[in-house]
């Protein structure tokens, strides 16, 4: 008994012993914490790291503490202690760890490009060694809008991104203007037109500029916002050299018209465009892997020219198709030539026909079953999950394990020679 209560001491003893030996270094898990790129006064998400003791005995710190103490914006945790400027009085046992957590809501400043924003976390040792971990990320100025009601003519023209909360309504009888800007749209909100909205040069996008995983930023995961609805009997929308991406419903259009020119719709969580009885024309476009269909057309007078429609969406392998048309209480017509209708699986075309429907595809290359009708499918090239390059082989990049894309045509595919699909250069 006494020996086993003598071992007993001794253990709790020696785990207890705490060392002022300079040797005795802490290890970190990172000794530099890259945080994403964030909105100046937006609150990053939360970063973590351990602080490990692996000596053989415990390490006592005299004080953990920002080198610029509150001027960078940083917020740490030490263990369950806040820095307030400081955590005194800390320890780690032999053989044990501690976590840190960390986050930011950096200051704004002065210019347009975002600004590195850097500190250093000291541990300062008992033993009156210093060591330290790097804190560092990049801010970036931008004007914050809750809500914007268009009721008149209106040009947004920004250098500096805007970050929209709640949503833009422009009212009938006005003109939203979107020009050289990019817009970045927070969980739930989007675009709701009842007058006209036009579009140059812009890209409209979530506002989540960190990563869900290390690999995967979340400007590569569906779903960020709510996407642009055109209501109808408005004017509509004209949208020219721009992108639109990882929205829900990334254009909805009822009743109105629609022109896409020059434009990139790309990963969303439900349509890329849905239109429904409405006038539409598609020219040099890109419309590409949405959970529902690319393109739907619905009751539409529509033309669709130079485009490719590819519905490779990664998320969910119940996806709607690359190309939907069918008719409703108006009858479909429908134009395609020189375009690109492909995806993963062997049919990605899906028509609602009859005697009446009014509809001609020339010079496409298609992946559907091969149809005998000369007269609606001219210079066509029926795509094969057999063919040497189909699918994803058409593309310049196609990186599904990273969700990296860029649908432009490579020389290889059978579509080059013939000019179909989207080109950059045109």
């Amino acid at each position: 008994m006494f020996i086993a209560a003598l071992a007993l001491l001794t253990a709790c003893s020696d785990n207890d012993s705490f060392s002022t030996d300079g040797s005795h270094r802490l290890s970190f898990s990172a000794d530099t914490i890259r945080m994403d790129t964030l909105f100046a006064t937006v609150p990053s998400s939360t970063y973590t790291f351990w602080v490990h003791n692996r000596s053989n005995d415990g390490i006592r710190l005299r004080s953990v503490r920002l080198e610029r103490g509150g001027q960078s914006g940083f917020r740490v945790n030490v263990d369950g202690t806040f820095l307030n400027p400081v955590a005194t009085n800390l320890e780690i046992r032999k053989g044990d760890s501690i976590r840190v957590f960390v986050e930011i809501t950096a200051f704004e400043n002065m210019y347009a490009e975002p600004q590195l924003v850097e500190d250093n976390l000291l541990f300062a040792l008992e033993s009156g060694v210093e060591q330290k971990v790097n804190l560092r990320t990049y801010s970036w100025n931008a004007q914050q809008w809750q809500t914007l009601t268009v009721s008149e003519n209106m040009t947004i023209e920004s250098e500096t991104p805007i970050v929209v909360y709640q949503g833009i309504h422009v009212e009938k009888g006005a003109t939203l203007t979107i020009r050289n800007t990019t817009l970045y749209f927070h969980d739930g909100a989007g675009i709701t037109v009842e007058g006209q909205l036009k579009a140059d040069h812009a890209i409209f996008r979530g506002d989540r500029l960190d990563h869900m995983f290390n690999y995967l930023p979340y400007d590569r995961v569906s779903g960020q916002w709510r996407g642009i609805k055109v209501l109808p009997r408005s004017v509509g929308c004209t949208i020219n050299d721009s992108e639109i991406r990882n929205a829900c419903d990334a254009l909805h259009c009822d009743t109105t018209t629609v022109n896409l020119t020059n434009t990139v719709v790309h990963n969303n969580a439900g349509f890329g465009l849905w239109a429904h009885d409405s006038e539409v024309t598609i020219d040099n476009c890109v419309l590409s892997n949405t959970k529902n269909d690319c393109l739907a057309l619905l009751g539409c007078q529509a033309v669709v020219n130079q485009t490719t429609l590819a519905q490779f969406y990664p998320f969910s392998a119940n996806r709607g198709v690359a190309l939907r048309f069918a008719p409703t209480q108006q009858q479909i017509q429908l134009t395609c030539t020189n375009t690109l209708v492909t995806g993963y699986e062997d049919d990605v075309v899906m028509g609602e026909v009859d005697e009446e429907t009014e509809y001609f595809f020339k010079n496409c290359l298609l992946r559907m079953p091969e149809v005998d009708k000369t007269e609606v499918f001219q210079e066509i090239l029926w795509e094969k999950k057999d063919d040497e390059v189909q699918g994803k082989q058409h593309f310049v990049l196609f990186d599904d394990d990273n969700l990296l894309y860029d649908f432009d045509i490579k020389e290889e595919s059978p579509a080059y020679e013939k000019k179909i699909g989207r080109r950059k250069n045109l």
